[in-house]
């Protein structure tokens, strides 16, 4: 992995400013994001074919989704839980392209957490009043009123380290099994040509970059829904 370690390489500087892995896969999944958008809703039609049916099930989902785990008033906030699970799920299965997952870099998923903590806080707030959102955390005695802050803050830090943790342990397991294939090759034939690493490895990336990757999507999104939607209640 390079001087860095299972750490984000330096891509590139901008001058004396250093640009990682994280924020250059990121831009790019940004750029493929925003394109897909422009290219799914230009044209569409009364009468849904092609990429529109896929667009209109995806956006049916999420609105479900939303609608089932935040309330039909609440149903405003598809757009953003949307975004939320493509992002992560698409950061989580990019390594499958050879690509490092931004999510395997803690800046990343807690940047991701503190915005649902804020969010949180923002609506609970504005749905609520200062004063009656304050009261919740004296419940159910006010001498709780210290661990009920702590448990608050605690919230987007497990968030946080728990995508994190999942991620980033597949990006170190399958480095040291293609670090483990590749001295094997040579020590059993002698050659340094990667032989076992063309295949072997396939069954764990499907697991960790797809099974594991998705749902660790699903469950920040889900976890962000109910932080938001309990503080508002």
């Amino acid at each position: 992995m390079g001087s860095e370690g299972f750490g984000p390489r330096i891509a590139f500087y901008i001058g004396d400013i250093p640009v990682s892995e994280t924020v250059t896969v990121t831009w790019l999944i940004i750029f493929v994001l925003g394109l897909f958008s422009i290219l799914a809703t230009r044209n569409l039609k009364k009468e849904p074919r092609g990429l529109q049916i896929i667009v209109e099930t995806l956006v049916s989902t999420v609105n479900n989704l939303t609608k089932q785990n935040m309330g039909e008033r609440n149903l405003a906030f598809a757009p953003f839980v949307g975004t939320l699970l493509l992002f992560i799920g698409i950061s989580n299965i990019i390594g499958l392209l050879g690509f490092r997952p931004p999510t395997g870099d803690l800046n990343t998923t807690m940047c991701l957490s503190i915005t649902t903590f804020v969010l949180t806080q923002f609506f609970g707030v504005k749905r609520k009043g200062i004063v009656n959102y304050s009261k919740g955390f004296l419940q159910p005695m006010p001498f709780l009123l210290p661990l009920n802050i702590i448990g608050e803050l605690a919230n987007p830090v497990s968030l946080g380290f728990r995508l994190f943790g999942n991620i980033v342990a597949g990006i170190i397991i399958m480095s040291l099994l293609y670090g483990a294939l590749g001295g094997f090759t040579e020590m059993l034939l002698g050659i340094t040509v990667p032989l076992f690493q063309a295949g072997v490895p396939a069954v764990l990336h499907i697991y960790f970059d797809m099974f594991a990757g998705l749902l660790q999507s699903f469950i920040f999104t889900m976890l962000t829904m109910v932080f938001i939607s309990g503080a508002m209640e």
